[in-house]
C-alpha cells in the first residue's frame, strides 16, 4: 500500500504550514488567517519547495466554502440584524456601493472591463467575519450597541455577498465572462431556480430537518448527530447545486439557516465546529495557493491602490455614513476600524468571478494581495483606536449597554464559567440555595438564558483577562468550571489563580490525564463527570435492601 498520495500529501502538508505560521502570525498579535494564507503561498506553485496538488485543493478548497458558509447560515441572527436595521442595513448598502464605485473606477484605470470592475470592487467591499468578530471580542465590545452596529452590518454584507454569488453566474455573459444567451433569460431562469429552490427548502426543510435531528439525537450516539449535521450541510450543498443548479454556497448557507431554527443548533454548532474549522484553515490555504507574490513587485501602484481603497476609501465612507446617521465620533471609528479589511467572501467572489471569466489572475491576486495587507494592518488600527478610547476625557454612554451585567458591590458569589448542559443545571441549584452566581460564557443563546434565569452574565471567553475581570475574581468565594475543553479551563484557572490566591476552583474533566492537567494548573480539585455519575448510580443501588449499608464508595473528586 503506498504510504505517499497526493490527498495525504497535501493535508499534512497544508495543516503542518498552517499551524506553524497561524501561531507565528498570532504571536505578532496578528490574525491567524495571515499565517494560513502566508502557508498557502509557501505551498503554491510560485515559491520553491514544497508544492501542493494543484487539482486537489480547489476541491478541498470548495469544501471549505460549504462548511464556512453553513456556519455563517447556523449564526445568522435575524434578531441582531432587525435590533439595529435602522443604521446597519442603509449604512452596509452604501458602503458596499461606495467601495465597489472605488474598485470600479481603479479596475477602469487599468484598463479592465466594466463587469470586471464592479467583480472586482464587490470583493473588496465585504469584511472578514473571522477577523471582525475576533478584535470586538478581545475588546469586549461585541455587547456594546457600537458592536451590535458592527456585526449587524457585516450580516448586511453577508447578505449582499451571498445575493452576488447568487446573480454572477446568470450575469456572466453581459459582464464579459464566458456565458452565453441573453441576460434577461439567464437571469429569470436564475431566480426561478432559487425561488423553486427557497420554496422547496422553507416548506419541505423547515419541518424535516428538526425532525431528523430530533431522531438522531434521541439515540444519544454523538457520532450519528455529527454525521446527520454534516450530512445535512453537505447534502443541502449539493442537491442545490445538482437539482436546481444554485451554487454550494447558497445550498450551505440555506442549510446552516435551516438547523439555526433547531433546538439542537447549539449542539450542531458544538459538535462540527472541529470540522468546519479545519477545513476552513485549508479553505484559507488553498486560496493562497493561488496568489502569486511577484505582484507585489511587478504591480506595486495597483497593490497599493487596492490597499488604499480597503483600509482608507471604505473605511471613511462606513465613517461619514455612520456620523450621518448622528452616532457618536467614537462609534463612527469603530465601524471604520472594523470594516478596515477584507477576508473569506472576498476570497469566494473574486475565485468565482475567475472561473466565470469576468476577471483575470491579475485581479484575484491584487484581491489576494489587499487581504494580506489589510489583515496585517488591522491590529495596528485597533491598537491606535485603543490609545484614542484610552484618552477620552468624556465616555459617551450611549456606546455601553443600560445595566452592567455584574452589580458593582457583589462579592462572596461564584464565578459560574460556562452555561451549557451541566453549567445551566449547576446555576440552577445554586441560585436556589441563595447562592450568588456571576455566568461567564461565549455563547449569545447561553447567555440570554442564564439572564433570563435572573443570573448575571458575562458575555465572552473566560480566557481573555478583560473578559474575567467583569465577573470579579478578586471578591469571589469560588469559581467553578464546567466547559468541556481541559486546555482552556487550564489557562482560564491560571488566570484565575492570578487574580485571587485564596479562590477555591473547581473544574470538569472527562480523564485522569484531564484532572492531573487541571490540579496542576492550580485547580483545587477536578471532577471526573464519568466517575460521579457511576459513583451515584452505585449509591443508588447500595441505598437499597439488601445492599443497603453493606460497602461504601470512595471519594469521587480528585
Amino acid at each position: 500500500m503506498p504510504h505517499d498520495t497526493s490527498l495525504i500529501t497535501m493535508l499534512v502538508g497544508g495543516f503542518v504550514l498552517a499551524f506553524v505560521l497561524g501561531a507565528l502570525a498570532r504571536r505578532a498579535h496578528l490574525s491567524p488567517l495571515v499565517g494560513y494564507l502566508v502557508a498557502g503561498i509557501i505551498a503554491g506553485p510560485y515559491t520553491p519547495g514544497f508544492v501542493g496538488d494543484q487539482e486537489l485543493a480547489p476541491q478541498l478548497a470548495e469544501i471549505g466554502v460549504i462548511l464556512l458558509m453553513f456556519g455563517v447560515g447556523l449564526h445568522f441572527s435575524w434578531r441582531d440584524l432587525m435590533s439595529v436595521r435602522n443604521i446597519a442595513l442603509p449604512g452596509a448598502l452604501a458602503q458596499i456601493a461606495v467601495a465597489t464605485t472605488l474598485g470600479w473606477g481603479m479596475a477602469r484605470w487599468i484598463g479592465w472591463s466594466n463587469g470586471a470592475g464592479i467583480v472586482f470592487g464587490l470583493s473588496l467591499s465585504c469584511a472578514s467575519t473571522v477577523v471582525l468578530l475576533r478584535a470586538l471580542e478581545d475588546r469586549r465590545l461585541v455587547e456594546t450597541n457600537r458592536g451590535r452596529i458592527a456585526v449587524g452590518w457585516l450580516i448586511v454584507e453577508d447578505i449582499a455577498c451571498v445575493l452576488a454569488l447568487v446573480l454572477m453566474p446568470a450575469l456572466a455573459g453581459s459582464m464579459g465572462g464566458d456565458t452565453s444567451g441573453g441576460i434577461g433569460r439567464s437571469l429569470l431562469v436564475t431566480l426561478v431556480k432559487v425561488a423553486a429552490f427557497g420554496a422547496v427548502i422553507l416548506l419541505v426543510g423547515r419541518k424535516l430537518v428538526p425532525w431528523i435531528l430530533e431522531r438522531v439525537a434521541g439515540t444519544g450516539s454523538r457520532e450519528l448527530f455529527t454525521l446527520c449535521v454534516l450530512a445535512i450541510a453537505l447534502g443541502v450543498a449539493f442537491g442545490s447545486a445538482a437539482l436546481f443548479g444554485v451554487s454550494f454556497a447558497l445550498g450551505a448557507f440555506f442549510a446552516g439557516m435551516l438547523l439555526a431554527e433547531s433546538e439542537f443548533s447549539h449542539q450542531a454548532a458544538s459538535e462540527t465546529l472541529p470540522l468546519r474549522d479545519a477545513f476552513a484553515v485549508l479553505f484559507f490555504v488553498s486560496v493562497g495557493m493561488l496568489f502569486d507574490p511577484a505582484i507585489l513587485v511587478e504591480h506595486p501602484f495597483e497593490v497599493l491602490f487596492t490597499c488604499l481603497i480597503i483600509v482608507v476609501g471604505k473605511s471613511a465612507a462606513a465613517y461619514g455614513i455612520v456620523h450621518a446617521f448622528g452616532k457618536p465620533h467614537s462609534t463612527a471609528l469603530l465601524i471604520s476600524t472594523s470594516l478596515a479589511q477584507i477576508g473569506e467572501f472576498s476570497f469566494i467572489l473574486a475565485g468565482l468571478g475567475l472561473s466565470l471569466g469576468i476577471i483575470d489572475k491579475e485581479a484575484q491576486d491584487l484581491v489576494l494581495a489587499g487581504a494580506l495587507l489589510s489583515i496585517m494592518l488591522n491590529p495596528l488600527l485597533f491598537a491606535w483606536l485603543d490609545r484614542q478610547q484610552q484618552h477620552a476625557v468624556v465616555p459617551d454612554p450611549r456606546n455601553y449597554i443600560a445595566e452592567p451585567p455584574v452589580p458593582e458591590d457583589l462579592s462572596g458569589h461564584v464565578i459560574l464559567v460556562g452555561f451549557g448542559r451541566v453549567g445551566s443545571e449547576l446555576g440552577r441549584v445554586l441560585v436556589d440555595a441563595g447562592v450568588p452566581v456571576v455566568v461567564v460564557d461565549g455563547e449569545d443563546a447561553l447567555v440570554d438564558r442564564a439572564r433570563a434565569s435572573g443570573i448575571p452574565s458575562i458575555r465572552g471567553n473566560a480566557v481573555h483577562p478583560a473578559v474575567l475581570a467583569e465577573a470579579l475574581p478578586e471578591r469571589a468565594h469560588t469559581a467553578l468550571l464546567a466547559i468541556p475543553n481541559p486546555l482552556e479551563a487550564g489557562e482560564i484557572i491560571a488566570r484565575l489563580r492570578e487574580a485571587n490566591a485564596s479562590l477555591t476552583i473547581v473544574a470538569r474533566a472527562h480523564s485522569d490525564a484531564e484532572v492531573k492537567h487541571l490540579l496542576e494548573r492550580g485547580a483545587d480539585a477536578a471532577v471526573m463527570a464519568e466517575r460521579e455519575l457511576a459513583h451515584s448510580l452505585a449509591e443508588m443501588v447500595l441505598a437499597t435492601p439488601p445492599y443497603r449499608g453493606e460497602r461504601h464508595l470512595p471519594p469521587a473528586v480528585a
